[in-house]
């Protein structure tokens, strides 16, 4: 099974103020390095929206991911609608109370997918985490927005962590095997193991955060998919990076 990750498109209206990056164009070849790397899924982890949920937007990003015609999952970030997104993208998944949380077969492997995009979790959310966990067997893949784990990121560690890392950290440590997060958010590049949970931060596909520097600095303008590939209990996942494109 091969599966492409993005995240943090930030993809505005045709009139916003974007800080000079194209996003839009960013998003059309990030897609075309998705079609050459020959992926069986496609997921994207959130922040599809470059300041909050927009039904246009999401139209304009629907009809590029049809196009594509490979099978996709998504997640809402903070600057998504759960809702909306529930919508657009004509999802069969449940909405609970705004919350799009689920879990989905890719291949032989059970996948989990997360929404923190209130920086949190409810408690229906932990409830259901929890019977997940109960139920799984072997390595588990779970997709997130915010990292469960933090990132090494300063600014975004000190001013955009997830809130709830105290109550949900605890019930993925206590899964017997191992874990692997797939997630965004950060804007960074990042593998950090902890215990029983390998996360992988993704680089967006935006603009990437400066690790070092709080208040909130560029680092770069090139723009990343990462590549998640497993067979039977074997994963092995790596990020490509392409040069982004400015206005």
């Amino acid at each position: 099974m091969r599966i492409a990750q993005l995240t943090d498109l930030h993809i505005g209206r045709i009139d916003d103020e974007t800080h000079g990056v194209d996003v839009r164009t960013n998003f059309l070849n990030i897609l075309a390095e998705v079609a050459f790397a020959k992926v069986d899924h496609l997921v994207l982890t959130g922040d599809l929206c470059l300041h909050h949920g927009d039904e246009i937007i999401y139209k304009w990003i629907k009809a590029r991911l049809d196009k594509l015609a490979i099978p996709y999952s998504i997640l809402a970030g903070n600057h998504d609608n759960a809702s909306l997104m529930w919508e657009v993208f004509e999802m069969n998944h449940v909405l609970d109370q705004k919350e799009l949380y689920y879990a989905r077969r890719l291949g032989k492997q059970t996948c989990l997918f997360l929404d923190n995009s209130c920086a949190g979790h409810s408690d229906n959310q932990l409830k259901w985490l929890k019977r997940q966990l109960k139920q799984a067997e072997g390595t588990l893949i779970i997709f997130s927005h915010y990292p469960i784990l933090e990132g090494g990121v300063l600014y975004m560690d000190q001013k955009h962590r997830l809130e709830d890392m105290d109550h949900i950290q605890p019930l993925l440590f206590d899964y017997k095997d191992p874990i692997y997060l797939f997630c965004g958010h950060y804007h960074v590049e990042r593998a950090i193991h902890q215990q029983n949970i390998h996360q992988y931060i993704t680089p967006s596909c935006y603009v990437q955060i400066h690790p070092d520097k709080s208040p909130f600095e560029v680092d770069h303008h090139r723009i990343a998919l990462r590549l998640i590939e497993w067979n039977n209990a074997n994963l092995h996942t790596s990020v490509r990076y392409i040069d982004g494109q400015r206005l």
